[in-house]
């Protein structure tokens, strides 16, 4: 079970509220996939454009069995510890590749 103290749900809370005050959906910069096999979740991360996604192994599990960072359909980043640390990747790899924001989450990015 997560603490309520704990730091980094902070951070995802703040990395999500700000998706929602943009007037963003924070699903469409977090993807949470849960009880999928392997071909399943291989479908869904090449229909991400950019992203982060979180494997869990039950819906109702709060531990992530795997966070990551997806470009471009592939999977560049695997086994982060947590999502905000996931996210500064995303936007550090999207600044060093010179990758335009997807238009769904631009002003977040801007932000």
């Amino acid at each position: 079970m997560a603490d309520c103290d704990d730091v980094d749900v902070g951070r995802e809370c703040i990395i999500k509220g700000v998706c929602i005050y943009m007037g963003e959906n924070p699903e469409n910069l977090v993807h949470e996939y849960a009880s999928m096999d392997g071909d399943a979740f291989n479908a869904a991360i090449e229909n991400t454009t950019v992203g982060i996604y979180v494997l869990k192994e039950h819906e109702a599990s709060e531990e992530s069995e795997d966070i990551g960072v997806v470009l471009e359909g592939i999977r560049v980043l695997r086994d982060l510890d947590n999502i905000a640390l996931a996210v500064a990747m995303l936007f550090g790899l999207m600044y060093a590749l010179n990758i335009s924001y997807p238009a769904d989450l631009q002003y977040t990015f801007v932000v």
